[in-house]
């Protein structure tokens, strides 16, 4: 059997991440606001408001302060002159091989909070879909977008 790919994603990425659920944590708690003026406009009954509001700030203690890191723990990756091979998941483990050959062309993506934490993502497309590498440190990113597309070029050269 294959080893797991060694390389980690960003150590940063748990920052970030808990940030970005931070603010859809917000986004999320108008929901049982929403509810509660629901409760005092129609006369519903006020569990319903309670029962939401603990299940939201349960999801969002879960998504704040767990769920980065074992995202992070769990993301793997390694770039090698045939393949890109990818590791992640948290109960279901998925593992991505994308042969040199199919890569199409490489992106990095960067948005404010990604930015901010000095963070690019690296997107991968093939014919069959698109495939990130999340949170790398931005020099990382830069480098491996360079290599991944170096590597296609001198495959399908060769091909």
């Amino acid at each position: 059997m294959r080893q797991n790919p060694g390389q980690l994603i960003d150590q940063k990425a748990i920052l970030y991440w808990r940030y970005s659920n931070i603010i859809t944590a917000f986004f999320w708690l108008l929901i049982p606001t929403a509810c509660y003026f629901a409760v005092r406009l129609w006369h519903w009954p006020a569990w319903i408001t309670i029962v939401l509001l603990f299940l939201t700030l349960a999801l969002a203690i879960f998504d704040v302060f767990f769920k980065p890191e074992i995202i992070w723990k769990t993301w793997r990756y390694d770039v090698s002159e045939q393949e890109i091979d990818l590791f992640h998941g948290i109960f279901i483990k998925t593992r991505t091989l994308i042969p040199m050959v199919r890569v199409q062309h490489v992106d990095t993506q960067q948005g404010p909070l990604l930015r901010h934490f000095g963070l690019s993502t690296v997107t991968i497309s093939t014919a069959a879909g698109t495939h990130q590498i999340p949170a790398l440190a931005d020099d990382v990113a830069s480098s491996l977008r360079d290599s991944i597309s170096e590597l296609a070029r001198v495959v399908d050269e060769d091909v």
